[in-house]
This record gives C-alpha cells, structure tokens and sequence, in this order.
C-alpha cells in the first residue's frame, strides 16, 4: 500500500478545516491549552510559541478541526507524526524503543 493510498483527496474538505484550524488558533480555548507548555505525544515542557496544532486524525485522512481531534505538540513531534494514525503513531514510536535495545 503507497502512501497516497490513504489520502483523503477532497479538496474542499481541506480547505474547509484547514479554514476552521486557522479560527481556532486565535481562540481563548486554544492559547490556554498551549499555555500549558506541554507537548502532548512526548510530554515535553516546551514554550508555548513553539508549540503546533496537530489533527489526531489528520484532515488528510478525514479528520475534523474541531476540539476533541486537537492537540498542542512540538514541531519534532508534528514533523514525525506527519498524517500518522494514532495507532501508526503509537507503532511507530514503540518501533524506535525496540530497536534502542
């Protein structure tokens, strides 16, 4: 299976919460949890302003912008994750602690 399998390829639907993302960055609810400084796949203290918004489902795979699908996260994390699934991601970093044994 290619990568591209799995995008989703409706154009307007990533433009629509791509859109909706963007609104959302600029909300209280937002600024507060990135306020936090924390990153939420690794645990890291990181600065707010270094802090990204991640899709748990990317919108690439049919995701949502919406509360219950975002996260603050570092950009190494985000940069890794990619359009991972959150079980791929989950895979995929218990991947890379088997092969540190």
């Amino acid at each position: 299976m290619k990568e591209t399998d799995w995008i989703f390829s409706d154009p307007e639907h990533l433009r629509r919460e791509k859109e909706k993302a963007r609104q959302i960055r600029q909300s209280q609810w937002w600024k507060n949890l990135r306020a936090r400084n924390h990153c939420h796949y690794c645990g890291k203290s990181v600065p707010a302003r270094q802090l990204s918004m991640d899709h748990r489902i990317p919108i690439s795979r049919g995701g949502l912008s919406e509360r219950k699908n975002l996260v603050p996260c570092c950009k190494p994390c985000n940069n890794l994750k990619k359009n991972m699934m959150l079980d791929e991601w989950e895979a995929y970093l218990a991947s890379l602690q088997n092969t540190g044994d």
